[in-house]
């Protein structure tokens, strides 16, 4: 099992911050305006998010961009989704890489264009050597899917001969995960006033402190980030264990 990250807690500041962005079509709606004018500022509260985090003094930040379930959105709303992201990928990578973010994608590539992929292994090669912050983003992204996929490869490794039945455990299934060489969140923050986790990060979650912003994610600020992290800096922590 992943060690529990405790690097920053001494000082409220969650190591791990993990987040569900929505509320950009309801945001676009109220103003009257098409979807994805919201998608376009939702990509705006990224970058702020991302610049605040790394302020903060946040480690690892993992945002919620495109579920598995979204592919089943109508096709104009996901070209333009995946328009978007081309741009974000081309404009902000170099900005990010001088910041010192470690770009990370997880979830099936296969589902995207091949240019989209290439610019994904484009944008984590030029930046795996920074350390300030690792920006994970879930893209084409089910947390059932990941698992499942996981005990798959356990299969495979015990019918090949490579690992015995009896020495699965968390740790071997946790090595197979997409995030296996990351901390699991301490924070899960979703935006727009929704109060469930729409399959993310099942495993990871597990003790995870849940803060439910009722904002959209196109408003989401730094304001708003650290009130999340105020939250989650009163809350006490015992992993299942008594404090008696």
């Amino acid at each position: 099992m992943k060690p529990v990250p405790t690097q920053q807690e001494s000082n409220g500041t969650p190591v791990h911050v993990a987040i569900i962005m929505d509320g950009n079509g309801r945001w676009a709606k109220a103003k009257c305006l098409p979807r994805v004018a919201g998608h376009a500022q939702g990509a705006e509260a990224v970058r702020r998010t991302v610049k605040a985090a790394s302020q903060l003094g946040i480690r690892y930040l993992t945002l919620y961009g495109f579920s598995l379930e979204n592919w089943k959105r109508p096709a104009k709303e996901i070209a333009d989704l995946m328009g978007l992201l081309r741009l974000y990928l081309r404009k902000e990578i170099s900005e990010l890489h001088r910041e010192g973010v470690r770009i990370h994608f997880i979830g099936d590539r296969t589902l995207l264009e091949p240019d989209i992929i290439s610019l994904i292994e484009m944008s984590e090669q030029k930046t795996k050597a920074n350390v300030k912050l690792d920006l994970v983003i879930a893209l084409s992204y089910g947390s059932r899917q990941e698992i499942t996929t996981a005990v798959r490869k356990l299969v495979s490794d015990v019918v090949a001969g490579e690992m015995d039945v009896d020495s699965i455990d968390e740790n071997a299934l946790e090595a197979r995960l997409y995030t296996s060489d990351i901390p699991d969140p301490d924070l899960i923050v979703r935006t727009g006033g929704e109060q469930r986790i729409s399959n993310f990060l099942l495993w990871q979650s597990a003790y995870a402190e849940f803060v439910f912003a009722d904002v959209l994610w196109p408003d989401f600020s730094r304001a708003k980030l650290e009130d999340s992290i105020e939250e989650f800096s009163r809350r006490e922590r015992r992993y299942g264990a008594s404090t008696a």
